[in-house]
């Protein structure tokens, strides 16, 4: 068995309240529901429970995400963590469907069409407009970024193409200097983190769901290669925390309302 060289937390953000009305969110910056505050403020409780300490904390720069970690410090008292907010690991932005509720949107576009827009792995769905509220441009939070960083509509592929290059200059050499880190993001995004780290095929990552607001622990070795968990839920090496059957059901509820 190799040796357990870096451990990383994962934690997507509880339900919030686009979630709670079905409604796909993306870019868009809303908060979590009361489901979603206990959600998280239990996530800390667990990971009070498991005895973990971090040196540092890694969230994107919505709030339901950062709301999520201030739950997990504030629950395991460490309040005074540095956090580091960066927009690359924001959900994955959902073009023109976002605003849109999914049911409505099954009965206007046919249920293949949204499925297409929502499970590939490649296939973005349509652009926003520039103009509209919710493009990134129109956000003085992405002021700094590039046009050809402003996404008007990502893929699972195009999330993945911005998460990996974070990872590898800012999150990994965080870890190799000694830092324990926990990560606060959102469904596409760390699917497209563990993609990385697990190798899931791209026929195999559509089918992956990331329940809200359970802690999933990853076990590295000296090549941020994890080392499968016997309490491993497949394709994951990495373990999520709490009751078994909890976590089960948490992810078939994913499952069925999709990521958001």
């Amino acid at each position: 068995m190799p040796e357990v060289k870096y451990t990383l937390v994962l934690i997507r953000h509880g339900e919030s309240d686009w979630n709670r009305q079905n409604r796909f969110t993306g870019w868009h910056d809303v908060p979590l529901s009361e489901t979603g505050e206990l959600e998280a403020a239990e996530a800390g409780k667990t990971l009070a429970k498991e005895g973990l300490q971090f040196d540092a904390v890694y969230t994107s720069v919505l709030r339901r995400a950062i709301k999520t970690a201030w739950h997990c410090m504030e629950q395991t008292n460490q309040m005074w963590l540095p956090v580091t907010r960066a927009w690359q690991l924001n959900e994955r932005h959902y073009g023109g469907l976002t605003g849109l509720n999914k049911a409505e949107t099954v009965a206007k576009v046919g249920e293949a069409q949204v499925l297409i827009w929502r499970r590939s792995y490649d296939i973005p769905p349509p652009e926003v407009e520039t103009t509209s509220e919710y493009y990134p441009g129109n956000d003085r939070r992405y002021k700094a970024l590039t046009p050809e960083q402003l996404p008007k509509t990502e893929s699972l592929k195009l999330t993945l193409e911005r998460v990996l290059p974070y990872w590898e200059s800012d999150i990994k050499p965080a870890m190799q200097s000694g830092k324990r880190l926990l990560i606060a993001a959102h469904g596409n995004s760390l699917r497209a983190l563990v993609k990385h780290l697990d190798g899931i095929p791209d026929d195999v990552i559509p089918g992956l769901n990331i329940p809200t607001g359970i802690p999933l622990v990853y076990e590295l070795d000296e090549d941020f290669k994890p080392i499968p968990s016997a309490d491993a839920i497949a394709p994951l090496n990495g373990r999520y925390l709490g009751d078994r059957e909890m976590v089960e059901a948490r992810i078939a509820g994913a499952t069925s309302t999709g990521h958001k």
